[in-house]
Parts: structure tokens; sequence; C-alpha cells
């Protein structure tokens, strides 16, 4: 809180009139939209730069002591605080409170799933605001876990260095708020919470465009949590609602749009949603899907960065390292996906960044671990430590189950720890149409005994789901993502290549990009006549 809640400037005043009367009353997007995306960060870069904003008390008579509003409020201003100080363990708990008053507020006002409770419109949030409200949601829980963890780590390792003494004062205290506040931050309401979020605003005929874009927001944000959990299959069925070709379009502005148009056009949901997505098919072993994925927001990252329009979007610094991540990804997929999915440009921007990594791995060496270690989020577990065991003397630093991070390192390592002898075998049969099982195992430093079920695991690891056209995962359909044919007869092994579909459409528009280059280039140059 401020020092004074009762001192602040007319503007403050006025800007919370103006967004609750947006918010509540007019319904109008065009109003809205300026005051949250621009005014409020004008106001809180002159008056609250590195302070709180008054307190959701100190401004209730600016919206008539509105409940709802005054926790949209509170959210929208502890957003900024946490952002601009190191947040304590009884400001991250605080949080967790203000985000159970809000969506429990929200939810008393939505519609009825099955119709005729609360149908009336009483509220508006532009389509950024919805998704901020989720992505802080979320990554305050992420933060509260490893918090736990890393003070639960932290007393463990005090009192074995020495017994007597303990661990420092403000871990024990963190410690102590940590234990009284066992339920705070806890999976199974955030689940909840987001799942009510998809229901009302997906189910509910009478749902209004706030609560529809509140609903697919939060299927962003749960496919999201379920990557960092490690449900790769849960954080892509999470994403049904957005790709159901019978949802209804919803109202933007004066715009009707799906809900995938919606998710694109609020660039930060839809970098969220293509990293986790690209993220979670890597991990089922979806290389197509997941290079498709994350080459198409790549590629359209390339050309944003190049134009400066996603400079212009607030957290535009975080794009940079995301890009890299997603780009350290493609490079892993580039290499265990024999089938080229990717477009040149991204192609290039991977080899020139990650070639010499690249090129340790087909020598051998490691370098799978440290590009997914690069490229890979948070992962976060989310069960509540024994906070007492960290006090005694011989407990480990690290509570049981609590090292998300190196069981999906090690989980990723354990898949690719194949792909090495698939690539060799690969190379092999690439040169050959016909070639004996025992010598392409000689190839192999294998005997023909046991080389003949890597003839077989190879066709099974290339063996996979890909994205249909059809309703969710009804419209998957299975395929394969290897660039040769065989088949075992006898004791041959026969190869013919895939069939390749002949496209010519990238190299025109390649030719008509490198013409108006050419043509930009020579309007630049300056001829002067003497």
């Amino acid at each position: 809180m401020s020092a004074d809640d009762t001192l602040f400037p007319d503007s403050v005043k006025d800007f919370v009139f103006d967004l609750h009367d947006a918010a509540r009353r007019s319904f109008i997007p065009s109003e809205q939209q300026p005051l949250y995306v621009s005014s409020f960060r004008e106001i809180t870069a002159k008056y609250f730069p590195n302070t709180a904003w008054p307190s959701p008390a100190a401004i209730s008579s600016e919206c008539g002591g509105d409940p709802l509003f005054l926790a949209l409020y509170d959210e929208l201003t502890l957003r900024h605080l946490q952002s601009v100080k190191r947040p304590s363990v009884r400001d991250r708990v605080e949080g967790w409170h203000a985000y159970r008053r809000l969506f429990d507020l929200l939810l008393d006002e939505a519609p009825d799933e099955e119709g005729g409770r609360n149908a009336k419109v009483t509220l508006y949030l532009v389509p950024e605001w919805c998704f901020d409200i989720l992505h802080e949601f979320l990554y305050q829980f992420q933060g509260f876990c490893q918090f736990r963890t890393s003070t639960y780590a932290a007393a463990a390792k005090a009192v074995e260095s020495d017994p007597e003494k303990g661990p420092a004062s403000h871990t024990a205290d963190a410690l102590d708020v940590l234990g009284q506040h066992r339920d705070a931050w806890a999976v199974e309401t955030v689940l909840y919470y987001l799942h009510r979020l998809v229901s009302v605003g997906t189910r509910s005929k009478d749902a209004s465009a706030t609560y529809r874009f509140l609903a697919y927001f939060s299927s962003v944000t749960l496919s999201r949590l379920e990557c960092l959990l490690g449900d790769y299959r849960a954080s892509v069925a999470a994403l049904e609602p957005i790709y159901d070709p019978k949802a209804a379009p919803v109202a933007v502005g004066e715009d009707m749009k799906t809900p995938e148009e919606l998710v694109n056009g609020v660039f930060p949901a839809r970098l969220s949603l293509d990293y986790h997505a690209g993220m979670s098919y890597l991990m089922l072993r979806r290389y197509k899907d997941s290079a498709s994925v994350l080459g198409s927001i790549c590629l359209f990252m390339q050309r944003g960065f190049k134009t400066g329009q996603l400079r212009k979007i607030p957290g535009s610094e975080q794009f940079n390292k995301l890009y890299d991540r997603m780009i350290a990804l493609l490079a892993i997929l580039s290499h265990i996906c024999p089938v080229s999915v990717v477009d040149d440009n991204i192609a290039s921007v991977v080899h020139g960044k990650h070639a010499n990594t690249l090129s340790k791995i087909e020598s051998g060496e490691e370098g799978y671990e440290d590009l997914f270690i690069f490229a890979c989020p948070k992962f976060v577990n989310p069960a509540v430590p024994d906070y007492s065991q960290a006090l005694k003397p011989g407990c480990p630093a690290a509570p049981y189950g609590q090292d998300a991070y190196k069981l999906q390192v090690q989980h990723f390592m354990n898949e690719m720890a194949a792909h090495a002898s698939l690539r060799k075998m690969r190379s092999y049969m690439t040169l050959y149409t016909s070639i004996e099982v025992e010598k392409l195992a000689s190839f192999n430093d294998m005997k023909a005994g046991e080389f003949e079920p890597w003839l077989t695991c190879f066709k099974h690891k290339m063996r996979q789901l890909e994205r249909g056209t059809a309703e969710g995962a009804a419209g998957d359909k299975v395929g394969t993502a290897m660039d040769i044919h065989y088949n075992v007869a006898g004791n041959v092994v026969h190869v013919d290549e895939a069939e390749k579909t002949r496209r010519f459409e990238t190299f025109f528009m390649k030719q008509i990009k490198n013409n108006d280059d050419i043509l930009r280039q020579l309007e630049n140059i300056k001829i002067e006549l003497h």
C-alpha cells in the first residue's frame, strides 16, 4: 500500500472512474482499450514507478464500492507492485487471496451453464486484460512453487552445515508462513478455477464476450500449466476449445472472430500457446506437429522483428528470449525429424545459431541436453513438502519428488539416446535401394540378431499422431516423420524414398521477395547528374 492512501492526484481518481465506467456500464471497447493499455502505464510511470497504487479501499468511492471492480483493480495494482519489487512470502500469499476473491466474484456473476441465470451483460474487459489476468495468475503460481522449493532447500542446507545455529531468520520466518498457509497456491484449486472459467465461457449459451474471452485464454493458461507439470497430453487436450470448429464466433469490438483468431489477436497469448504446445508435441514424439507450430510462430516473429511491430507490444523484452528458445527446440527437431516442415528462412536461422552444436551431435558428442536445458520451460512440482522436516539434521536438501526439472531432462535424454543409433542407421539406408540385414548391421557395429529389433524400433519411433482438421483429438491421424520407406523381405532390407510432394510456391515467393529487396535498394541509390 502507498504511504498515504488519501493523498493521490485527481488524474488517478479520473482514471479509476473512467475504467469502472468502461468495464461496468458503457461496455465500449474503444474507450477501455486506451485506458488499460496506455493510461494505466502512463500514470504508473508518473506517480507510482516503484511504489504501490492506492489501496482498493481508498478508491472505492470512485466506483461506488463495486466489489468485482475493486477485485479487478486490486489484481491490476498488485501485478504492478510485484513487477517492481521482489515479493516476500506474505506478498505471495496475499496475491493468492487476491486472485481467489477475483475468480470467486467472476464466477458468481457468470451465466449459468444451462442458461437462464445471470444472462444480462454486467462486465466487459478487453481481451488483453483478460489474458494478462490469467497469465499473471499462472506466473505467480509458478513463482510460488519455485520459492517453496528453494526455501526448503536453503533451510535444510543451513541445518546440515550448522545444526545448532539453524537457518537464517528470514528463511525460518518464510518456512513458518508457508507452514501456516499450506493451501496457498494449491494446484487443485488453480486447476479448478481454470476449468470452471473454460466451462462457463464455452458451455453456456448466455456467456457474454468477456466470459468467452476468459474461457479461451484460460485454455491457453491451462495448457501452459499442464506443460509445466509434465502432463503433455493434457496440455494439448486443453487447447481443444480453441480449435473447436463448432464454436460460435465471438464479438471482439466490432468484429466477429473465431476463438483461434481471438487468441492470435493477443500476441503474448499466441506466443504462450505455440511455445508450450510445441514443447508438448516434442515430448509426445509428435515431431512434425511440433516443428510446424514452432516454425510458424518463429517465422511470424522474424517478420515482426524486422518491421518493428513486436517492439510496440508491452512485454516485448521477453519475446527475444522465447524466440531463441523455440529456435533451439527447432534445432533439436531438425536433427531427429527427417521430414522438413520448416520454412527455409527459419531453417537458415536454426543452422546459423546452432550449427556447431548439431555438428557435435553428428560426430557422437553430447549436445541435445544443452539445447533442451536452454529451451525448456521452468518445470514445477506442485507437491507441498513437510516443512518441519527441513529443520531436522540429516534431511535431504531437496524434498522427495521436488526436482521436476531434472526429471523432465532425464526423460528427454532417455528418448534421445535411441536416436543416435537410428540416425546412423538411416544415413546408411539412404545410400541403398536394397541391402542385406547382416551387412547393414555390421555398419552399425551390431550382430544381425541384435540389429533386427532396431529396424522395427525406427519405424515405431517415427510413427506419430498428426493434427487433422476435424474436431479435437478425433481429427488426429496416424502418420510418419520418416523420409524413406523400407521393408524387410527375407534377409534383405528394401529401401525406397518417401513420395515427395513437389511445391513451387516457396520458390516464387522467395524470388518475389528478392526482387522487392533489389527494387528497394535501387530506390535508395542517389544519382547525381553533373
